[in-house]
């Protein structure tokens, strides 16, 4: 009898492990990829502005070094980047993408994209976009070429909001915001969050976790920023969301003397806005 139980219970963990997991997520196509079904579509495309106003921060981690830059996630496709959640968690909500149609009406695609309730330091919580942004540092070898993924930053989650019209002659793009500022209600159920065309999301240097380490680096790194790593906003194009300032580190202001970076320095300031969270 005890024999027969054990070999029921293999054949069940058998058939469970090749059946595989029984609600698996599986990612639909990208409609904004596909010629025909963009035609129809006012697709959004997402565009990171260069690093700005570097500075280096010895409090921000004890015993650490680490190098703070502002950034910017712009809106310039032919419509918004919205996503709506559902609460599925107490700090968590499930994102469903939301793409117009050129006739009018919009469609809703399931991406994997998260929202979550994040504490901020000071601040309190706001329902972010997790995964909006990855920040990484690469070293650079003598002739300009990446060699290695060194060191990634702490920041990831973002509003998705309309703060500065960085792109005003851009068709379709409001005048005035659309999509307001960071929700804080920790008892929504449903939330909906996006950038308007020509309008962009930004966040200067001295915001939480805006920094990545740099401690003990020596040489010359690609300090990069990409907007929306994991794909949970569908685009008209996905090749266009990162950039970069070349940096020597320990870093100094001024010129950065690196291979390939043409001497310049790396901007310092922002698009210009009251930062208002």
């Amino acid at each position: 009898m005890r024999r027969a139980l054990h070999t029921a219970v293999a054949i069940g963990l058998l058939l469970a492990a090749l059946a595989g997991p029984a609600q698996a997520f599986v990612k639909p196509p990208n409609p904004c990829l596909d010629r025909e079904q963009r035609a129809r579509l006012r697709c959004p495309d997402l565009t990171m502005s260069k690093p700005f106003g570097l500075t280096l921060d010895r409090l921000a981690k004890p015993g650490r070094v680490v190098l703070r830059a502002g950034n910017s996630i712009n809106s310039v496709g032919r419509g918004p980047a919205e996503l709506h959640g559902r609460r599925v968690a107490p700090k968590l909500m499930r994102g469903r993408q939301r793409i117009y149609k050129r006739a009018g009406g919009r469609i809703g695609i399931t991406t994997g994209a998260q929202l979550l309730f994040k504490y901020i330091p000071g601040q309190g919580s706001y329902w972010k976009f997790r995964y909006a942004a990855r920040f990484e540092l690469w070293r650079r070898n003598r002739d300009g070429e990446r060699t290695k993924l060194v060191r990634v930053g702490p920041k990831a989650s973002y509003c998705l909001r309309d703060l500065v019209h960085s792109s005003p002659g851009l068709r379709r793009s409001p005048r005035t915001f659309f999509y307001p500022g960071c929700n804080m209600s920790s008892s929504t159920q449903r939330i909906t969050l996006g950038t308007s065309v020509g309008w962009s999301d930004v966040y200067p240097p001295a915001y939480h976790e805006q920094w990545i380490d740099v401690t003990g680096l020596r040489g010359c790194f690609d300090y990069v920023h990409i907007a929306d790593p994991r794909n949970g906003i569908y685009e008209s194009n996905e090749r266009n969301n990162s950039a970069k300032v070349v940096i020597r580190l320990p870093y100094r202001p001024g010129p950065q003397r690196c291979s390939g970076s043409g001497g310049a320095a790396p901007p310092a300031d922002g698009p210009s806005t009251p930062y208002e969270y």
